[in-house]
């Protein structure tokens, strides 16, 4: 099984939402960025995932959640009254992927994305590569475990 991170607007989607929906899923569309959907279509059932607040307060690691249904086509691209609808994109040649995840645990503590920056085995982690700003993307078993260890 693969391991992931998502970036999310707390205000968007947080970890908290994904605790108060336990036992149900919460899908993970309106992704509109080409790499980011090609790591999207590869996550699978049962793929673990940090949820990583962005564009707030307190920046960092919060908590994962879980894969429960493998990649499909993107509901919101064909809805044209969605923020995140695609002219271009066809049902028989859909363009955007979403995943749908539930949740499995808040950590302790948030992990910043300083102390992330700071730990040792993390350089080649893309969310601390300059410049990358994907807001879905691997994360390596070791990575997954050194990021772990730390909460």
């Amino acid at each position: 099984m693969s391991k992931w991170l998502v970036k999310t607007e707390p205000s968007e989607c947080s970890i908290d939402d994904f605790a108060k929906a336990e036992h149900q899923t919460i899908p993970w569309d309106g992704v509109r960025n080409y790499q980011a959907r090609n790591f999207l279509a590869k996550m699978a059932e049962g793929d673990e995932v940090f949820i990583y607040h962005s564009s707030c307060k307190h920046i960092g690691i919060a908590g994962i959640v879980r894969v429960v249904h493998s990649a499909y086509p993107d509901p919101t691209q064909f809805d044209s009254d969605s923020p995140y609808y695609d002219e271009k994109s066809t049902k028989e040649k859909p363009r955007w992927q979403a995943v749908d995840m539930t949740y499995v645990r808040k950590l302790k503590r948030l992990i910043s994305l300083d102390e992330i920056k700071s730990m040792s085995g993390l350089e080649g982690l893309p969310l601390i590569r300059r410049g990358n700003r994907l807001s879905v993307m691997p994360v390596t078993d070791e990575q997954w475990q050194i990021i772990l260890s730390s909460a």
